[in-house]
This record gives structure tokens, C-alpha cells and sequence, in this order.
């Protein structure tokens, strides 16, 4: 069996694949951080899809149904069922509050709600 002559790049061989594996978690992570970025902005537009769904509704003097009920159905299930809160106030004009739970991919960045308000005028007011 006859040995091959040593060359220089023999000894860098894997290196390339090393450095990869170590730069790996780092991919990940900003991977992660960016889906649960996508994740907040989309809770955050469903929570203003519902306190508009839900202040209109409220406002409104021929509207189906209550706000709330309208506001709950305007999100979508899987984010609803992290948590809904909602809040109604107002006189002449009726502001609706709407907060849903954003949900997470990241373990530890639970625990985040995405908070939207819409006012809108109140039909059945007497001003």
C-alpha cells in the first residue's frame, strides 16, 4: 500500500464544512426571528380587522349581531385561540378595542398581544 505525497490543502479539508455547522445556529435563530415577526404583524392586523368588524358593527343601527360577536368572527381561529379581549366605550362616537394573543414560534417570547382600536360614529346617538 503506498501512501500518497502530503500536500498542503490536505490538512483543510472539511474546514469549509466546519465553519458552516458553527455558523448554523446563528441561521436559525434569525430564521426563527424573522417568522415571529411575520407571526406579530399578522395578529396585529387581525386585531384591527376586528375592532373595525366590531366598531361598525356597534355603530351601526340595522348591524346583525353584537360587536363583540362580529369582532370575534373577523379574526382567525388559530390566532383567536390564544386569547381575545375585547372593549367597547363611547357616546357619540363608539371605540372598540380589540387585543389578540400573538402567538410564537420562539420558546420564551410568549406572552405578547397585539392591541388595535377603531372608532366610529354611532348612528343611534341623539347628537
Amino acid at each position: 500500500m503506498t501512501r500518497r505525497p502530503h500536500r498542503e490543502n490536505d490538512r483543510d479539508r472539511g474546514q469549509v464544512a466546519m465553519e458552516y455547522l458553527g455558523f448554523l445556529p446563528l441561521l436559525l435563530l434569525v430564521a426563527m426571528a424573522a417568522i415571529q415577526l411575520g407571526i406579530a404583524a399578522y395578529a396585529a392586523s387581525q386585531a384591527g380587522t376586528a375592532a373595525r368588524a366590531g366598531a361598525r358593527t356597534a355603530a351601526s343601527v340595522d348591524a346583525r349581531g353584537s360587536g363583540q360577536s362580529n369582532a370575534r368572527d373577523a379574526v382567525s381561529d388559530w390566532v383567536e385561540s390564544g386569547g381575545f379581549r375585547y372593549g367597547e366605550s363611547g357616546g357619540r362616537d363608539i371605540t372598540v378595542t380589540v387585543e389578540v394573543k400573538v402567538p410564537s414560534v420562539v420558546p420564551g417570547l410568549d406572552g405578547w398581544w397585539a392591541k388595535r382600536s377603531a372608532t366610529m360614529p354611532n348612528e343611534r346617538s341623539p347628537f
